[in-house]
């Protein structure tokens, strides 16, 4: 029997599973370009860091008085990103391991994540992820994105698994917020180090400060483990 009991485990993808944040920064790079915003920085994108596409596009429409209408953004920075997505999209090696520990286990797991369903499948596929993540649930199919806690209660409902039961893995303070909303166990992993003192990351479980280049796929099983025997 595992010795994660009926732990079940929610990835974000962006930023947790795989660095794909760059993609996301040229794709609306492209877009903002292609309708006279020229100046837009990696300094502008990273507030976006964690939001959904969707309401990242509502804030650029806003923000830059854009006229197109917001599903003709979205469809374009969309369209940018896959083509990105499908050739270089880089997997955190020691996720890849963690990922590979609990499907050993058998453990229940799923990808929730602001992208579109399109984008996440896509790069599951690419990255050969989707072997062992095959439940999977976009921003898109409910009713709010992060840091409301939606997309991670219909991950667990689909796993059949109760929320106290979950743990989430993720990299941005709206998605550790989310956790904690959801009732659900996080370890968090901020992609940027400037934020690891948000107060939403306080409410994580474990809190690997120095990001990827400091998590390593044995201690977050070794937490798991310790956190299944207590609950």
């Amino acid at each position: 029997m595992s010795s994660l009991g009926g732990t079940a485990v929610i990835f974000d993808l962006d930023g947790t599973l795989v660095d794909s944040e760059p993609n996301y920064y040229e794709a609306g790079r492209q877009t903002l370009a292609g309708h006279g915003v020229t100046d837009f920085t990696w300094t502008d994108f990273e507030q976006y860091v964690g939001i959904s596409t969707a309401e990242t596009v509502a804030h650029w429409k806003e923000r830059y008085a854009l006229e197109a209408p917001r599903d003709v953004l979205l469809e374009q920075k969309n369209r940018h990103y896959l083509a990105l997505a499908r050739t270089a999209t880089h997997v955190y090696p020691e996720m890849r391991k963690f990922v590979e520990l609990l499907a050993v286990e058998g453990v229940r797991m799923a990808v929730a994540s602001g992208s579109s369903r399109e984008a996440i499948e896509a790069i599951l596929a690419g990255t050969g992820l989707d072997a062992s993540l095959r439940t999977v649930v976009s921003a898109e199919e409910v009713a709010r994105g992060k840091p409301a806690p939606d997309v991670f209660l219909e991950a667990a409902r689909r796993l059949g698994a109760a929320p106290a039961d979950c743990v989430v893995l993720e990299d941005a303070a709206p998605g550790a917020a989310a956790a904690y909303a959801a009732g659900m166990r996080c370890i968090a992993i901020p992609y940027l180090a400037a934020q690891a003192d948000d107060p939403a990351f306080a409410t994580a479980g474990l809190l690997v400060r120095g990001g990827q280049s400091e998590f390593t796929a044995r201690a977050a099983y070794d937490w798991l483990v310790r956190s299944a025997a207590s609950s």
